[in-house]
């Protein structure tokens, strides 16, 4: 036969190890495998304090912070079981079980002493450490043998926290109240001073002389001039913003103030502005009972706030049994002053445009540039207030009502009634006081809306509003911190809330904002005591 070529000979078959060798090998192994396996139990059985501090010694330089960030962290081992026996404490001393109570405490205060060592002069050694858990524990296992267990500490606690929250909610509903009829109250020096200025404008006839000048009566119908109008019974606050206004005014003999009040407080008011000089500011002052329009047949609200069941809602409190809050039940709703801004066409036929002012603002810097916006066709200028989403539509209305969740976007920006810039001649074109009429008339049930004037100005102006820059207008002085650098850089400040300024409850970091505008050394004020 012939031989394969030398590429495909059979490769050689290496020699074999004998068996006995393979076994040999394997036995080694198995053996250093039992070997580890009983070393690391035994480094497992060993205490983790001891391994941490061998034979009570001190590791040098010990960091808390860094200690209790460790999974084996005695510290915090500590700071855990002292958290736990605090809970027992009040369980144990609801329960009448003084006793424990006291050795609960006495056990937390020689547990916090051990921490405090530890952070402050030296670190816990292992026979410290080992000590102060095990009498703890001791001390929670007799809490556990009492039935102080996790159930019943959680339904306890809730019991308590449910305590505690309807005390509060009984305490925040009399402030609320107490608060309320604060605000409402008027201080005896403001009721004295329209006594004494009544007196004056009846006792002096020069003083009617002066407002029945006819350069006054040429300044308040002329277009060229900056207008103001407020609708206010408080003569005080009424001059605070007079007052500011013509101060910060660059041209004050430019400015024009239209005060319109009621029938108590039209003779004050009138003395009041003839007595006293502001600049060369021209001042008009009106009774709202003078309005021939001004009628139930015109005014829905006047229909409503005559009739016998919203006024009982107002000063009785029993028609929804409480459920409406108290501030919803001022009787503040029920003057026409609050709702004559909506008829401000109607009140100054012959002007064009004007800014409102409420009588709880200070004016802090000239307020000309308000005439020189451009509102881009809207009727309403105003600073918008939805920085916080608690400030949009849906805080304001009831959009659970059909009518109102297919008119408006719940997330409209809501603004600020206080200082707004009014152009009437849109105002006239789109027939705004029809819309406000119309919501009026649907709302005598007060379901699309509670009360206030806010609300409704929401639905009248949406879409006819232009947003001005905030710095014309800060608010929350009257319920509220506000930012100091807002403050200061604020056009008009506005204490919109309970605290107003001329009130005990005022916030009195802001008192001093309002009252530099008053001359306290007037012989009227000193004589009614306002200090």
């Amino acid at each position: 036969m012939r031989r394969r070529a030398a590429d495909f000979r059979r490769p050689l078959r290496p020699r074999r190890f004998p068996n006995a060798f393979w076994w040999v090998l394997c036995g080694v192994a198995v053996l250093l495998f039992i070997y580890t396996l009983s070393r690391g139990t035994q480094i497992e059985s060993r205490p983790v304090i001891a391994t941490r501090y061998r034979h009570d010694r001190v590791m040098e330089g010990l960091n808390i912070t860094e200690e209790m960030l460790s999974p084996n962290s005695v510290t915090r081992q500590i700071s855990d079981q002292i958290a736990l026996a605090k809970a027992f404490v009040v369980i144990a001393k609801e329960s009448n079980n003084l006793q424990f109570a006291w050795e609960l405490s006495a056990q937390i205060r020689n547990s916090q002493i051990l921490l405090s060592n530890a952070a402050t002069r030296r670190p816990l050694t292992a026979r410290e450490s080992e000590t102060a858990i095990r009498d703890m524990a001791l001390v929670l296992y007799q809490a556990q043998l009492l039935h102080y267990d996790s159930a019943t500490m959680i339904m306890r606690l809730k019991a308590k926290i449910q305590s505690l929250e309807e005390q509060m909610s009984s305490v925040s509903e009399k402030s609320s109240k107490y608060g309320q009829i604060a605000a409402e109250e008027v201080p005896k020096s403001l009721y004295c001073l329209g006594i004494q200025l009544t007196s004056e404008w009846f006792r002096h006839p020069n003083l009617q002389r002066k407002l029945k000048d006819r350069k006054i009566d040429m300044k308040v119908k002329d277009n060229n001039l900056y207008h103001f109008c407020v609708f206010s019974d408080n003569i005080l606050a009424t001059s605070v913003v007079v007052n500011s206004t013509a101060l910060s005014s660059n041209n004050p003999d430019k400015v024009v103030f239209h005060l319109v009040t009621d029938e108590i407080n039209y003779a004050a008011m009138k003395a009041w502005f003839s007595m006293n000089s502001f600049r060369g500011v021209t001042v008009e002052v009106q009774k709202f009972e003078d309005f021939k329009w001004l009628n139930a047949s015109y005014v829905p609200v006047l229909k409503q706030l005559q009739d016998s069941e919203t006024q009982s809602y107002y000063f009785s409190g029993n028609s929804d049994d409480g459920r409406t809050p108290i501030k919803f039940r001022n009787p503040k709703y029920l003057s026409m002053l609050n709702h004559l801004r909506f008829y401000i066409p109607e009140v100054f036929p012959a002007l064009k445009k004007v800014v409102f002012l409420d009588d709880d603002v200070v004016v802090q810097k000239d307020l000309s540039g308000l005439f020189s916006i451009d509102l881009n066709g809207n009727v309403n200028g105003a600073v918008e207030t939805c920085m916080e989403t608690f400030h949009r539509y849906h805080k304001y209305l009831n959009y659970s009502h059909p009518l109102i969740r297919s008119h408006f976007d719940p997330d409209a920006c809501g603004w600020a009634f206080g200082m707004n810039v009014f152009d009437l001649v849109q105002w006239r074109n789109r027939n705004v006081t029809g819309i406000y009429h119309y919501w009026q008339e649907r709302n005598v049930d007060r379901t699309l809306w509670k009360l206030g004037t806010l609300p409704p100005g929401l639905l009248t102006f949406y879409g006819l509003t232009e947003p001005l820059e905030p710095s014309w207008h800060v608010l929350g002085l009257g319920y509220t911190t506000v930012d100091p650098h807002l403050i200061e850089k604020g056009a008009v400040l506005h204490y919109n809330g309970n605290s107003k300024p001329w009130l005990k409850i005022g916030m009195e970091k802001y008192k001093p904002l309002w009252e530099k505008f008053i001359d306290y050394t007037h012989p009227l004020l000193q004589r009614c005591n306002f200090h």
